[in-house]
C-alpha cells in the first residue's frame, strides 16, 4: 500500500468528509510530513513508520498545555498516537498557512513567550516545583520529567544525568569530559538558583519550532514542555541563533532578565549541547568542553 493511501485511511475525518489530495510537505525533523486536503479543510500530518505513537501523543499533550495557557497560538490537534492497522505513529494538526517573518511577528513571539513564562509562574507561585506529570521527548531522545521541589535537583537528575548516561553509552564521553561533567553536576547549586519561579517552558525553542502564519501571528510547534527556570529556555534560543534582537527586546520589555543571567546561560545551554552531541556526534564536543572547563576547571 502506498503511503498516500495509508494516510487516506488513517487520518480521522468527519462524517461524509473525503480526502482529495495528499502531498509531501516541509517540516517535521523526526518524520515525514504531509499536507492532506479534504473537501472541507487542510491538515498537516507528521508520520514515522519506525516510531512509537507515544512520541506523537506526548507532543500533543505539550501543545495542549501551551494552548491552555493562551499566550501564543498553537495548531489544533485532531489525532496523535499509533495508526490502527499500520506500523508507526502520527500526529494530525491543523494546517497553518505560513507568512513572512515580519518584525511585528518576531516582537509578538517575544512578548508571547514572556507572557507564557510570567503567567504560568504566577499560577505556580504558592507552591513552585519543577518537572511534569509525564516523561516526554526532546527530538527522538527520551526526556525524563517527574516533579522535584528544588531546581538544581531537577536540572541535575532529570536533565544532565540522563543525557550524560546516553552520551556515555554512545562513546561520547572521554574520561576527562566525564570527570568534569560529574564535578559540575556535584556542585550545581553553586551556580543555579534553588527555587526560581516555575514557568511553563516550550522546552525546545529553536528557530525551527515556531512559524510565522499568514494571519500575522507566531505559532509554537514541536514542544518538549515542562515547568522550570525561564532562563533555561532563553539560553537555548541564544545557543544557535535564529532569533532577532526584536524578539529579545520584546521579551525583556515584558519580563526583564536577571542581571546574572549571563553567568548561568552557558550552564543551561549544556543540556542542549549534550543532546546534539548524542544525536549528531563529536562536532558538538568542543562546545560541551568549553562549558565544562568554565564551570568545572
Amino acid at each position: 500500500m502506498q503511503l498516500s493511501d495509508m494516510l487516506r485511511q488513517a487520518v480521522p475525518l468527519d462524517r461524509d468528509e473525503h480526502v482529495r489530495f495528499v502531498t509531501e510537505a516541509r517540516g517535521g525533523d523526526i518524520g515525514r510530513s504531509f499536507r492532506v486536503d479534504t473537501d472541507r479543510r487542510r491538515l498537516f500530518v507528521k508520520y514515522r513508520e519506525d516510531l512509537d505513537g507515544i512520541v506523537f501523543a506526548r507532543e500533543a499533550e505539550g501543545l495542549a498545555l501551551l494552548r491552555a495557557n493562551g499566550s501564543l497560538p498553537v495548531p489544533g490537534v485532531h489525532y496523535a498516537g499509533g495508526i490502527p492497522g499500520h506500523r508507526g505513529g502520527m500526529i494530525v494538526l491543523d494546517w497553518i498557512e505560513s507568512g513572512p517573518s515580519l518584525p511585528s511577528v518576531e516582537e509578538a513571539l517575544g512578548r508571547g513567550i514572556a507572557r507564557l513564562h510570567q503567567d504560568s509562574a504566577e499560577k505556580a507561585a504558592k507552591a513552585p516545583r519543577y518537572g511534569l506529570d509525564a516523561d516526554n521527548f526532546i527530538g527522538l531522545l527520551p526526556q525524563p520529567n517527574g516533579w522535584c521541589e528544588r531546581w538544581p535537583e531537577f536540572y541535575r537528575d532529570r536533565r544532565l544525568q540522563p543525557m550524560a548516561a546516553l552520551a556515555d553509552e554512545r562513546g561520547r564521553l572521554p574520561s576527562e569530559r566525564r570527570k568534569r561533567l560529574v564535578r559540575l553536576m556535584d556542585h550545581l547549586e553553586r551556580w543555579v538558583p534553588t527555587r526560581p519561579p516555575s514557568s511553563l517552558l516550550h522546552g525546545d525553542l529553536w528557530s525551527g519550532n515556531w512559524l510565522a502564519a499568514a494571519d500575522g501571528r507566531p505559532y509554537l510547534i514541536d514542544p518538549a514542555v515542562f515547568y522550570g527556570d525561564r532562563e533555561y529556555e532563553i539560553a537555548f534560543t541564544e545557543l544557535f541563533g535564529g532569533f532577532s534582537p526584536r524578539f529579545y527586546a520584546a521579551y525583556r520589555e515584558t519580563m526583564p532578565l536577571d542581571p546574572e543571567y549571563g553567568d548561568r546561560r552557558p550552564l543551561y545551554q549544556l543540556y542542549y549541547l549534550l543532546v546534539h552531541l548524542i544525536l549528531f556526534g563529536e562536532s558538538y564536543g568542543p562546545g560541551v568542553d568549553r562549558v565544562l572547563r568554565r564551570y568545572a576547571g
